[in-house]
């Protein structure tokens, strides 16, 4: 009987020793919470996307609450997220502007030349470390989804075809799927921009003609049709300063490749089809 009792004596003694240390230990080292912080906290989605431009809610949170942040810095949660932690911080919610991931190619498999069959991981960054992956346009989607993998809203999706495109009515402009494209040719872009230039190809005009139907020639007949003067060159690619831009769509009709598209045109013709 001793030979039970004894170790459970044991056992029981050293919990209740480390049960007291721990209670000590945690009202020694308690750091109180802000309430302030834990309202804000409440009124956040919880996503931890890092949109905000902060690791965490948590981390937003108490940046918030401790004036260093701005409330509209949650992309998540929008414009009723930043109402609700106005009423909190007695403050004005101000307009956040909702922004969307486009991607920025229409490489498909039909308009992009392939320069070998791909056969290894389903993943963009594996297969650009493999001479800049299977298309001949060295700055294209590569449509292996790792950017709809790390999208925590299902808003972006390689289609049939062979490219991401995203879900605006799901994207909330988090820019995880910005950040792990190896090309760079995911843009977050302000939603009531509808005219997109759909390249980001910066090789010469003849190079483009042999590798891609719908790439970026510069031409520069864009360039020159814009009557609010906002589409420049870069680097022999037409891009579009959204700041400017009123949606005109006085640049579509003249693209030779068919390269900038009306998003608003693009949605009817899939609704009437």
């Amino acid at each position: 009987m001793q030979e039970i009792l004894y170790p459970l004596l044991v056992l029981g003694g050293m919990g209740l020793l480390f049960g007291a240390v721990l209670a000590y230990a945690s009202q020694k080292f308690y750091v109180e919470v802000n309430p302030l912080q834990q309202k804000v906290r409440d009124a956040l989605p919880g996503a931890n996307d890092g949109g905000c431009g902060f690791a965490s809610c948590d981390a937003y949170a108490q940046a918030v609450a401790e004036g260093r942040a701005d409330i509209n810095k949650c992309v998540v949660g929008g414009q009723a997220v930043a109402e609700a932690l106005a009423a909190i911080m007695g403050t004005d919610a101000g307009t956040v502007k909702k922004r969307i991931a486009r991607v920025m190619c229409k490489g498909t498999d039909n308009n992009a030349v392939k320069k070998y069959k791909y056969h290894g991981v389903k993943d963009c960054r594996a297969a650009n470390a493999l001479s800049g992956g299977d298309k001949e346009c060295e700055f294209g989607c590569l449509g292996l989804g790792t950017c709809e993998r790390v999208c925590p809203f299902d808003a972006i999706h390689v289609t049939a075809e062979g490219i991401a495109e995203s879900d605006e009515e799901k994207c909330t402009g988090c820019g995880m799927c910005v950040d792990v494209c190896p090309k760079n040719v995911i843009q977050l872009i302000d939603i009531s921009k509808r005219v997109i230039i759909f390249c980001n190809n910066h090789d010469k005009g003849k190079r483009v003609r042999q590798i891609c139907k719908v790439g970026c020639i510069a031409c520069s007949i864009c360039v020159r049709q814009c009557p609010e003067k906002v589409i420049t060159m870069d680097n022999d690619l037409a891009v579009i300063n959204y700041d400017g831009c009123t949606n005109c769509g006085a640049c579509i009709p003249r693209c030779p490749t068919k390269t900038i598209l009306n998003l608003d045109e693009i949605i009817s013709e899939v609704v009437a089809s």
